[in-house]
C-alpha cells in the first residue's frame, strides 16, 4: 500500500480551520437571531454556572485526552513516547475536525503513525483496531445505556421528524444495525479469516458495474491480511488494557456534557442517565453530518436534544460545549502541525 501524501496534506491543512469555524458561527448567529428566548440576559447566563461543575467538565475532557494518549501508546506496544503520542492524538483529532464526520481521519492517522516510525502494516492494524473498539463501545454500550434510561430517550417534536416520515429513532436503529454489521464483519476479517474476507471482496467487485473499483478492493483486502498478521498473538493483557481505555475515553466524552449541564441545572440521577443516553443518539446524527467535524449540525441539534434540561441556558451551554470539545483541536492542530512536519521530515533529512 502506498499513502497518497498529497491528499493527506490537503486534509492536514491549517487553513481548513476557518471552514468549520465559519459554518459554526453561521449557525450560531442564525440561532441567535431566530430564537426569541435568546437575549442579553441569556448571554449573561454564562456567569450563572457553578464553577465546580465547569471545572469538573474541563477535568473530564482532559481525562478523555489523556485516555486517548494512553490508548495509542498501549495499542502501539509503547513504540511511541508520551510526547509523540500527544502529537499523534492532536493531529488525529485535527484531521477529524476538518473533515466530514462520515469521512473521518483514519487515512491521516495511518500516515501520522507511519511517519512516527511505525511500519505501515502495523499502522493500518492499529488504526483499524481503534475504529473497531470505538464502534463496539457504541454497539455494545448503546443497548445497555438505553435500557437503564427507559422512557423519554428519543427527542420528539416537529423539528425532530426526518424527511419522508423517518424519525430520529428510526434513523438511530438503522444506523445501529449498519455499525453493528460493519463491526462484526471487520472483527471477523481481522481476527478470524482475513483471506476469506479478501476473496469475498474480490467476488463482489467482480460484478460488472463494480469492476472499476476491483483494484482498490484488492488493495484493501491486502491491508486486512497484513493488519491481521500484526494483531494475531497479542496477549489478554494487551486487549483488556485497550478495551478498558476505550470505555474510559467514551464515558469521559459523554460525562463531560453531563457536568456542563449540571453547572446550570439541578439534575437527579435519572436525568443524568437520560442526558448520557441522548448523547449516544446524537452521536449518530453527528456521524452522518456532511460538514467538517459536524460543525453547525452539532450546534443546531444540541438544542433539540437537551433544551428541556437547561431552562433557558441552552444557547450558552451549546457554545461552551463546542468550545471545550471541538474548537481547541482546530487551533492545537494548526499549531502542532508545522512543528510535527519539521520534526518528522526536515530533521530526519538533516541526519
Amino acid at each position: 500500500m502506498k499513502l497518497d501524501n498529497k491528499k493527506i496534506f490537503q486534509t492536514l491543512n491549517p487553513n481548513k480551520v476557518w471552514v468549520p469555524i465559519l459554518i459554526g458561527l453561521a449557525i450560531v448567529f442564525y440561532m441567535f437571531y431566530t430564537d426569541p428566548s435568546i437575549n442579553a440576559n441569556t448571554l449573561k447566563g454564562v456567569f450563572d454556572a457553578s464553577v465546580w461543575w465547569i471545572l469538573l467538565a474541563i477535568l473530564v475532557i482532559l481525562g478523555r485526552d489523556v485516555g486517548y494518549i494512553f490508548r495509542i501508546r498501549e495499542i502501539t506496544d509503547r513504540q511511541l513516547t508520551w510526547t509523540r503520542a500527544l502529537y499523534v492524538i492532536i493531529l488525529w483529532e485535527f484531521a477529524s475536525a476538518v473533515t466530514p464526520s462520515v469521512v473521518g481521519g483514519s487515512a491521516v492517522a495511518i500516515f501520522i503513525l507511519n511517519r512516527e516510525g511505525i511500519k505501515l502494516g502495523k499502522a493500518i492494524a492499529y488504526v483499524m483496531v481503534t475504529a473497531i473498539l470505538d464502534n463496539l463501545f457504541f454497539v455494545i454500550g448503546a443497548p445497555i445505556i438505553l435500557y437503564f434510561a427507559q422512557g423519554n430517550i428519543f427527542p420528539s417534536g416537529r423539528i425532530m421528524e426526518m424527511r419522508f416520515g423517518r424519525s430520529i429513532e428510526v434513523l438511530f436503529w438503522i444506523s445501529y444495525g449498519l455499525y453493528a454489521s460493519y463491526s462484526l464483519v471487520m472483527a471477523l476479517a481481522l481476527f478470524y479469516k482475513p483471506r476469506v474476507f479478501k476473496w469475498v471482496l474480490l467476488k463482489i467487485y467482480s460484478i460488472k458495474w463494480l469492476r472499476k473499483w476491483k483494484h482498490s478492493a484488492n488493495e484493501y483486502g491486502n491491508q486486512i491480511i497484513e493488519a491481521s498478521k500484526e494483531l494475531i498473538g497479542k496477549n489478554a493483557k494487551y486487549w483488556v488494557t485497550i478495551i478498558v481505555a476505550t470505555i474510559f475515553i467514551w464515558s469521559s466524552r459523554y460525562l463531560m456534557l453531563n457536568a456542563l449541564i449540571g453547572a446550570y441545572a439541578d439534575l437527579d440521577i435519572y436525568e443524568h442517565i437520560t442526558i448520557f443516553a441522548r448523547q449516544v443518539i446524537m452521536w449518530i446524527v453527528m456521524m452522518i453530518s456532511p460538514t467538517p467535524g459536524s460543525s453547525g449540525t452539532a450546534e443546531f441539534f444540541f438544542a433539540q436534544f437537551f433544551a428541556e434540561f437547561l431552562n433557558g441556558y441552552t444557547f450558552v451551554t451549546s457554545i461552551l460545549w463546542r468550545l471545550l470539545t471541538y474548537y481547541p483541536y482546530l487551533f492545537l492542530g494548526a499549531i502542532f502541525l508545522p512543528r510535527w512536519i519539521k520534526q518528522v521530515f526536515f530533521k530526519k533529512k538533516e541526519h
